[in-house]
């Protein structure tokens, strides 16, 4: 059924370029391994590609607005539309809804990209290094299982991807928060400095500080600094933030031992029971619906948490039943996501003096203060959150909702409005076996059964929102923010924060040191297939509170290095 050439042979293949997998084709290739990346989305070539990078927004249809679910142009977006991140100028990258059908018991938003590079072309760009506060929660508090490695374990990988990546940001010298190899900070813009002496003037143990951003403020490595234009999600052709394009796989193909196949929809993974080794991969053509086979040594699946999990539990074998590498039961358990959408908002007093220029691509960042040490312990929930937000002056917009008409309006909105601040919670998600995926009896447009999503927001989640907001409006209101409001988008029936929403979909196929209980191993190896390694999302133990993306590429670096080890060991 699936046709295989001798010319398919490969020493490595990796499923997915994005963030993770965009990694795992650098280093591989690097380390002199023959590489095939799988892809199932489109071609983008890095700067020609990128049509609407400096489209002024009057020349769109809608004037580059956010494109929801009830507006014209999102019929083919209705999930992909959820996100505030969706708008009229980068719908391109978003992978239309039929494309990826699934199944909702519960309400999910799966966001994803459908292109060479994924979502690396529309991430959000924060980073933030993994803690043991973060490596050890899950032990400390007798939840799901260990992580079967430490932040003494992974730091020095956190330090290499950095070096390569260029993350912007400011050294504070906390545990819970390490510091890593950053370019000179973005500055903060006269009302975040306001409320960041107010805050760490009332609250001694709190820090306000500018975001960790994968964004450069100087040239490094060929790729030039920011140089504020804005539309970050469009796609950077000076390369100025870190994308898959603009890094990692032109290392790889500067090796000349990178092949990527684009529209290439995976199957599943082939297995030899004798061997006990992954062989290959199945592929359908995303044009053509031809199917073909890859075969390779050692495979690397990076296709995101939900596409990982998906391809594994499709991936049957008379050992393997229930999905390829799923002894313990447990590939498809434990999914989750970052909860967010709570938090405060209000207005700054005066500065009416200071303004700000360009676009600058990065908010401010209020590190984690709950439940650090038995001193900001708390009752009503485990684990904590952390805060993302920005100050601005309103711009002429206003004037849709001020009172006035004519030459005197129009005068007045050629000047910028009052400041204003928000602060929005990004909080952890617990590790729970019933936020599971499986799979459905019915199937996509390639005969692939759709996957089925079971997920909820559980009792430690609720109870922690009311904090998220309550916080945020104190440390407002101790800075000197006027007229401080809190907010809650999660309704009642569970729409509006939903998981999903928050992009950081993680778990499913779980590392840890237990075979029984866990995927993959300390090295992100698969425990009942040596030659299988899986680095992106799917992998993580528990959730933390801050964006996952820079402990992915760690993750996957380290991986590397350590699969090529047992390559030429010979045992793999």
């Amino acid at each position: 059924m699936f046709i295989h050439t001798k010319a398919d042979d490969y020493d490595a293949i990796v499923i997915g370029s994005g963030i993770s997998g965009g990694w795992a084709a650098k280093e591989l290739t690097e380390k002199g391994l023959r590489v095939l990346v799988i892809e199932r989305g489109r071609n983008v070539v890095h700067g020609k590609d990128y049509i609407t990078e400096h489209k002024p927004n009057w020349e769109f249809p809608l004037h580059d607005r956010r494109i929801n679910p009830e507006v014209q142009g999102s019929e083919d977006y209705q999930v992909q539309a959820r996100t505030g991140q969706f708008r009229e100028s980068n719908k391109h990258f978003f992978i239309k809804d039929t494309k990826n059908p699934y199944i909702e018991d519960k309400p999910f938003t799966w966001i994803q990209g459908d292109q060479v590079g994924g979502k690396s072309l529309i991430w959000g760009r924060q980073v933030y290094r993994w803690s043991d506060l973060d490596f050890e929660a899950n032990l400390r508090d007798g939840i799901a299982v260990d992580w079967p490695i430490r932040y003494a374990d992974i730091a020095p990988w956190y330090s290499y991807v950095e070096k390569h990546v260029g993350v912007s940001g400011e050294k504070l010298g906390l545990p819970h928060l390490p510091d890593g190899e950053f370019l000179p900070p973005m500055e903060m813009n006269a009302g975040e400095k306001f409320v960041k002496r107010g805050i760490e003037r009332s609250f001694r143990d709190r820090h306000f500080t500018i975001g960790r951003v994968a964004i450069l403020t100087q040239n490094h490595k060929g790729r030039a600094a920011c140089h504020y234009c804005g539309p970050c999600e469009r796609g950077c052709s000076t390369g100025s933030y870190f994308s898959s394009q603009s890094s990692t796989l032109p290392a790889a193909q500067k090796t000349g031992r990178l092949t990527i196949v684009p529209d290439s929809v995976v199957h599943s993974l082939v297995y030899d029971d004798a061997k006990n080794r992954v062989t290959g991969v199945r592929v359908i053509d995303a044009n053509t619906k031809e199917q073909r086979e890859y075969r390779a040594r050692i495979v690397f699946l990076n296709a995101s948490t939900l596409g990982s999990t998906r391809i594994l539990l499709n991936s049957k074998s008379a050992r393997f039943p229930n999905g390829l590498a799923n002894s313990s039961g447990v590939l498809g358990q434990n999914l989750m996501d970052h909860h967010f959408m709570a938090g405060a908002r209000g207005e700054i007093p005066g500065l009416k003096e200071h303004y700000y220029q360009g676009n600058r691509p990065n908010g401010i960042y209020i590190p984690r203060f709950r439940n650090l040490d038995e001193k900001t312990k708390r009752s009503d929930y485990i684990r904590g959150f952390g805060y993302q937000g920005g100050a601005s002056r309103s711009g002429w917009g206003r004037g849709g909702s001020a009172p006035g008409f004519g030459v005197q309006l129009k005068r007045r909105l050629r000047e910028p409005g009052d400041w204003s601040m928000g602060l929005t919670a990004f909080a952890e998600c617990l590790p729970r076996a019933e936020n599971a995926v499986t799979l459905s009896d019915e199937t996509d447009e390639y005969g692939i059964p759709k996957l089925r999503i079971n997920c909820a927001w559980g009792p430690n989640e609720l109870a922690m929102r009311k904090d998220m907001a309550d916080s945020a409006a104190e440390m407002l209101e101790a800075a000197g923010v006027k007229n401080v409001a809190t907010y809650d988008l999660l309704k009642p029936d569970g729409l509006g924060a939903e998981p999903g929403l928050g992009i950081h979909e993680m778990g499913t196929a779980r590392m840890g040191r237990d075979p029984k209980t866990s995927v993959l191993n300390a090295h992100n190896q698969a425990h009942d297939v040596p030659n299988l390694f899986v680095t992106d999302g799917s992998a993580m133990t528990s959730a933390s509170c801050v964006n996952p993306s820079i402990t992915y590429m760690a993750l996957t670096a380290r991986a590397c290095d350590y699969a090529v080890k047992q390559m030429k060991e010979g045992a793999i």
